[in-house]
């Protein structure tokens, strides 16, 4: 019963904050769009806004660890697994600047979708071999003028917590733009709230660990192919060593 009524009172919480929200971050557009070329301060809001729905929820906790390892100062191309949608809400915990990359329904979700327009993050029709490579050449423009972007790899959400096959479309980026790469590895987060609904949310711990950059000096001379592998090899073993020691 405690679980029913904590998610019920979350989800009214997203609803009612999140449409005062989506007019604060439209003024913010407004007012900062002009100086704010890369849309930083905007998106910072966005890092407030999502994370209220984590130390807001009596049910879930987050550890965030390796922070530090996120350069502010340089544009790198972030890669994430992915078990849930919690996990969205806990990168925006980093508080640190990038443009995700999220598949072109999302841009339509009130409230939501309306702030990924404003923030210009960058949509993808999977099933879209266009759209794919629109897709690449916005994240390399954000790239070069200073915008880190934030990618899963696989593409969609893993259906037992093991990683899926990567998609290679995040290392070609890394590769052409000689941009370093900041793996990071979630866990928890799929027993945290169910696949499929949205109802009950469930008590859990929810880590986040953000591996040291893999530097574009160091993986030159690799094909998108190799450069995939190798990531996901690094990931898929920081997921073993976490569930190892927790």
């Amino acid at each position: 019963m405690y679980h029913r009524l904590a998610s019920y009172y979350l989800v009214i919480l997203f609803v009612t904050t999140s449409s005062i929200y989506v007019v604060v971050a439209a003024l913010l557009r407004a007012v900062t769009g002009g100086f704010d070329r890369k849309l930083k301060i905007l998106h910072l809001f966005s890092c407030f806004w999502a994370s209220c729905y984590t130390w807001l929820n009596p049910l879930w906790s987050v550890v965030i660890t390796g922070r530090e390892h996120i350069d502010g100062r340089k544009a790198c191309v972030m890669v994430s697994n992915h078990q849930s949608v919690v996990d969205i809400l806990v990168i925006y915990r980093l508080f640190r600047h990038f443009k995700w990359v999220a598949k072109s329904s999302l841009f339509s979700i009130p409230f939501i979708g309306w702030n990924m327009r404003l923030n210009r993050y960058v949509r993808i029709e999977r099933s879209s071999l266009k759209s794919q490579r629109k897709m690449i050449r916005q994240c390399e423009e954000h790239i070069r003028t200073g915008s880190s972007v934030m990618i899963f790899p696989e593409g969609t959400r893993s259906s037992d917590g093991q990683l899926r096959p990567f998609k290679e479309g995040a290392f070609h980026i890394a590769l052409q733009q000689k941009a370093d790469i900041v793996p990071m590895v979630i866990d928890g987060s799929a027993k945290a709230l169910p696949q499929k609904g949205l109802l009950p949310f469930n008590r859990q711990t929810v880590y986040l660990h953000v591996l040291p950059p893999v530097s574009c000096e160091k993986y030159g001379q690799m094909t998108a192919a190799e450069l995939t592998g190798e990531i996901r090899r690094m990931m898929e073993e920081e997921l073993t060593r976490m569930r190892n020691i927790l």
